[in-house]
């Protein structure tokens, strides 16, 4: 029995099984706390503890799922393709709210790690937490932080922006389409796309967008940022 629960394909079958449990859930209830990731995750952990699952079995059985966080993230591309005239005459104002994102991102976490006297592996692991998961553990095992760690704080970074996201939006009085898709994007990537894409076209390919390009700004301003506070 036990293999079978650590195969790869029941493995694929508790991910996309909780997970779509989690979607059930939030949709019957609409509480930002009972999130399809947050229901899957806690799903997924007790299954692993329930039935003593190593969770290297696990790790390697959901690979395939892994794997397709990149070509996920490419995929957007042609969404943004499709809506290419919203870039026309916005290419200054999206590249300097994505660099000032980025920076607040990084600044942020530094700030408030010295003040709270937080070692620099941490600094390093969470510098990332505003980048889509394949490039911020990249960037964290680069710089010295702990890549896990960073997995963590990134997912719950894409859970939290995604609840918390569009009533802020709509309190501030934000209406622009691209402002939203730029917002959701560069702060809670992946899971705020999702959430992009569920108000609008726009919003979802904006926010597409703005994944790629946190990415690649953060790669390059952490090493400089580093430099000047080294």
């Amino acid at each position: 029995m036990k293999a079978l629960f650590e195969s790869t394909e029941f493995t694929l079958l508790l991910i996309f099984g909780s997970y779509l449990f989690g979607q059930w859930v939030f949709k019957k209830t609409r509480i930002g706390l009972l999130h399809p990731l947050i229901i899957s995750i806690a799903i997924i952990i007790i299954f692993l503890k329930v039935a003593n699952i190593d969770y290297h079995a696990f790790e390697r059985g959901s690979q395939f799922v892994s794997f397709m966080l990149g070509p996920s993230v490419v995929a957007l591309g042609y969404v943004l393709y499709e809506q290419l005239a919203y870039l026309k005459g916005n290419v200054v104002s999206i590249l300097t709210s994505i660099f000032i994102g980025s920076v607040v991102g990084i600044m942020s976490v530094i700030i408030l790690a010295k003040l709270t006297g937080a070692d620099q592996m941490l600094i390093h692991s969470l510098e990332p937490k505003s980048v889509t998961t394949p490039i911020a553990m990249s960037i964290a095992e680069h710089s010295g932080g702990n890549v896990s760690l960073t997995a963590v704080i990134v997912l719950f970074c894409g859970i939290f922006g995604s609840i918390v996201g569009p009533p802020i939006l709509r309190i501030l009085g934000i209406k622009s389409s691209v402002a939203k898709g730029l917002a959701l994007g560069a702060s809670s990537h992946g899971v705020g796309t999702a959430k992009a894409m569920e108000m609008g076209i726009i919003e979802g390919a904006l926010s597409g967008l703005a994944i790629g390009l946190m990415g690649v700004m953060t790669a390059l301003l952490i090493p400089i940022i580093h430099q000047i506070f080294s």
